[in-house]
């Protein structure tokens, strides 16, 4: 069960591995693109490549769905980058339903955990499989494996790194369970929890209040996608990446404010303590593109 590319890599390493996969749940086909056509998922097209069936309920307490996939009569369901399941559903494999999550658990629950590890500055995260319950997030663990986040690391380029990790230890996974030989441990009580909410146009606008080291975490945690975004001028870009500024204006200028050097290779924007260097950028309505790019047709 999953529907983005992150799901893809683990679908294709089961069939590499001749485990016997006898169906696939996504989403429903999606219009997309400017003709607005409907567009089948990543998983979909793997799955129909590999000539599974393919399910794609749009309520998953359908009765029909239900009927559909109690008529596989699973050993166990893996979900990888899908929505959250009811009980009903998980609930319905012989020996159950695991999970495959992009972050340390019980660290970063929730449906964001590739992009807040970057955003909060960790140095570290990786996947981790649990077995689904009630409470999202919270089941038995089955096995992780960690991951560095390199100082430069964006969100997609940690995002595909966990993909091929998770892979990995879903058939893992999938192997120990066949064999009758896997741990199910809780997960540790803690304190300290740091949650992944979903994302969103409220909480992905730049804070050019607080210091460079922030705002540079914030942007590469959201890039390329959902992306941050702040104003110019009272127009809206998204922002790609930003480093600290080698050369500064001779000015402080407040937290926020924009500057365009005079030889139009540079936009900085001032944060709390220094100037960052806004590298790419994309106003409304163009292409993403570098700050020089942009300076040689546009003005600040």
């Amino acid at each position: 069960m999953g529907t983005p590319d992150f799901a893809v890599a683990s679908l294709q390493r089961l069939l590499n591995a001749g485990c016997a996969v006898v169906a696939a749940v996504t989403a429903p086909d999606r219009p997309s693109g400017r003709g607005l056509q409907l567009t089948p998922s990543p998983v979909k097209k793997a799955a129909q490549a590999a000539g599974l069936p393919v399910l794609q309920p749009e309520k998953l307490r359908n009765p029909e769905f239900l009927e559909q996939l109690a008529s596989y009569q699973p050993d166990l369901f893996v979900v990888v980058a899908f929505r959250m399941l009811p009980e009903l559903v998980w609930a319905m494999p012989r020996i159950g339903t695991f999970n495959l999550h992009g972050s340390l658990l019980p660290q970063y629950r929730g449906a964001a955990p590739i992009n807040w590890a970057i955003i909060n500055g960790e140095t570290e995260t990786g996947v981790t499989t649990f077995f689904i319950e009630k409470e999202i997030d919270t089941g038995q663990m089955i096995f992780q494996d960690h991951e560095l986040i390199r100082p430069d690391d964006t969100a997609g380029i940690l995002h595909d790194r966990l993909m091929e990790r998770g892979a990995d230890l879903v058939l893992k996974t999938v192997q120990a369970i066949e064999a009758g030989e896997y741990p199910r441990t809780p997960q540790p009580a803690a304190t300290d929890l740091k949650a992944a909410p979903k994302l969103s146009r409220e909480t992905t606008q730049i804070n050019w209040n607080q210091p460079a080291r922030v705002v540079r975490n914030f942007v590469r945690g959201l890039s390329p996608y959902p992306t941050a975004w702040t104003l110019i001028n009272d127009k809206f870009f998204k922002i790609y990446a930003v480093s600290v500024a080698n050369e500064a204006p001779d000015f402080v200028g407040e937290p926020g404010i924009a500057y365009a050097d005079p030889h139009k290779k540079k936009i900085m924007v001032r944060a709390a303590d220094e100037w960052l260097c806004v590298d790419e950028l994309q106003a409304e309505g163009k292409r993403r593109m570098s700050a020089e790019e942009f300076l040689r047709g546009n003005k600040l």
